[in-house]
């Protein structure tokens, strides 16, 4: 291995770091805006430098040595460090110009990020925002390539590695269309609530979620009628039908034309939060951006 770091060039980390993220020569020349003939004479050089193969063909593609796999985080952290010098030590929300790629569910969309882009068209007018689905699976790799800049999770999904900050504690309501039959109740009971048609937010198409657990303590069950994948289009259904629903509080803000039924049980709340990685920790655009997203969190609109 040749260890004198005056011999290194950096765009050889740049290759590294490319083949790396693509495991292919092609597609890492792609990315680079290089040919291929030139990116394979720069593995070769980095071949040589690290004294190692790198990454080796099988049948299943180029596959990284353990060498390779080590050299991973260090070389991200240091084209981060490298890219976070060269930039201005001045962040001016008015001018700058950047993408900012948010992981989210369908309710911290509507919880943050909303008015996240209300605020931003105000004071930073050029910062676009990329929303994309969570996806638990591949969130911390989304992060450490650059991917991603902001995960809006909880604290129990947040990996330990990641930095996180709590945003706001939610609570549960019961909702329902203004002319409900019991819009006007002073009170529901446990056994009105029971008997009431719901409808229920599960990905995986279940009848059951946390209000139900809730009443499993109480050895109740309620009539679930309908189970959707997204909180988004629970108002539009409560309009047309006399089904209820427990949602998070903020999932109805605004919505003028549904009214909060009172709660005959206690249903766990939780703890929405945002979480990065280390290699965007530091940057003074991402920190803005962060403390906007806090900012908003803090007084939602009625």
């Amino acid at each position: 291995m040749k260890n004198d770091i005056r011999t290194l060039d950096l765009n050889l980390l740049k290759a590294l770091d490319a083949l790396l993220d693509e495991g292919s020569v092609t597609r890492a020349a792609q990315r680079l805006s290089l040919t291929q003939p030139a990116v394979s004479g720069m593995l070769t050089r980095l071949r040589d430098y690290f004294g190692d193969p790198l990454f080796v063909r099988t049948s299943h593609g180029m596959v990284p040595t353990l060498r390779a796999n080590e050299l991973s985080l260090p070389v991200k952290q240091i084209l981060t460090d490298i890219a976070i010098l060269l930039k201005p030590t001045q962040f001016d929300p008015m001018t700058a110009e950047l993408t900012y790629t948010i992981v989210t569910t369908d309710y911290a969309l509507k919880a943050v990020v909303v008015p996240l882009m209300a605020a931003l068209k105000l004071r930073a007018p050029n910062i676009k925002i990329a929303v994309r689905p969570v996806d638990n699976e591949r969130m911390y790799q989304q992060l450490s390539r650059g991917e991603v800049d902001l995960a809006l999770i909880t604290p129990q999904t947040t990996p330990d590695d990641l930095h996180g900050r709590a945003l706001y504690e939610e609570d549960y309501v019961c909702v329902a269309r203004s002319h409900h039959p019991l819009a006007a109740a002073s009170e529901m009971t446990l056994e009105q609530f029971c008997e009431q048609e719901h409808i229920l937010v599960s990905t995986e198409g279940h009848f059951t979620a946390v209000t139900d657990e809730a009443l499993a303590k109480l050895s109740l069950t309620r009539r679930v009628g309908m189970s959707v994948n997204s909180f988004l289009v629970i108002p539009d259904i409560l309009r047309l039908t006399d089904m209820i629903a427990v949602v998070p509080h903020r999932m109805i803000l605004n919505n003028h034309d549904l009214v909060v039924l009172p709660l005959p049980l206690k249903v766990p709340g939780f703890t929405k939060s945002m979480a990065w990685h280390e290699r965007t920790h530091r940057d003074p655009g991402h920190q803005w951006v962060r403390a906007l997203c806090v900012e908003v969190s803090q007084h939602p609109e009625s």
